[in-house]
């Protein structure tokens, strides 16, 4: 029986409107500048509780004030472009009302934890991969969310939209591990909509 459930937060829950790419963008200026890229970056900008001006100061970036400043706006552009999907809220609520705990589980750089927390209802439990000091599909991640839920593994499910980070990688720790495809390719034991997937859980 399914007493919990973790849902991944972007191409979930909420989707970007008008993508910037600000982050990226400063990684692009730093290999401009001579710095060449690292296989840890991505998971270095996930696991810090940095904004842009942090990052850019964690990897040596000489950008002017002028620089910063598009960044930053583009930052701004992208995060008031977040919305939920249509069935999100409706879903969350259905779970809610009928007594489940809810967690999120998410691998992103802190300023877009901000509309998370605005756009959506209060969780139980948060695992923001800039907070944990690690990045789905790292087990401590999971690991986190199972303890702050206080329940066995086998009695909490998580759904999200990427195969290894939300199905595969809760599998491994004995959670229930569900593949969302808004797409509308659905393969087995995925679910094309929130809707689809909480009606699931409330059987």
């Amino acid at each position: 029986m399914i007493q919990a459930v973790v849902f991944d937060v972007f191409g979930t829950l909420l989707q970007i409107g008008e993508r910037r790419h600000p982050f990226r963008q400063l990684m692009q200026q730093l290999r401009l500048q001579g710095r060449r890229p690292k296989p840890g970056d991505a998971r270095t900008l996930m696991t810090q509780n940095l904004g842009l001006a942090g990052a850019a100061a964690l990897f040596g970036a000489q950008l002017n004030h002028f620089e910063l400043a598009r960044l930053e706006t583009d930052l701004f552009t992208e995060l008031a472009s977040i919305r939920c999907f249509e069935d999100t809220l409706e879903s969350l609520n259905q779970l809610k009302e009928a007594g489940l705990k809810l967690a999120l589980c998410s691998n992103l750089a802190a300023p877009y934890a901000i509309p998370a927390k605005l756009l959506l209802l209060a969780f139980d439990v948060y695992a923001w991969s800039f907070e944990v000091g690690a990045i789905k599909p790292e087990p401590g991640i999971y690991r986190q969310v199972i303890e702050q839920l206080g329940f066995e593994a086998s009695a909490i499910a998580m759904i999200g939209d990427t195969l290894v980070a939300d199905v595969l990688g809760p599998e491994t720790l004995g959670m229930q591990g569900h593949h969302l495809q808004r797409e509308g390719k659905v393969r087995q034991a995925g679910f094309a909509t929130l809707r689809e997937f909480a009606e699931f859980v409330l059987q």
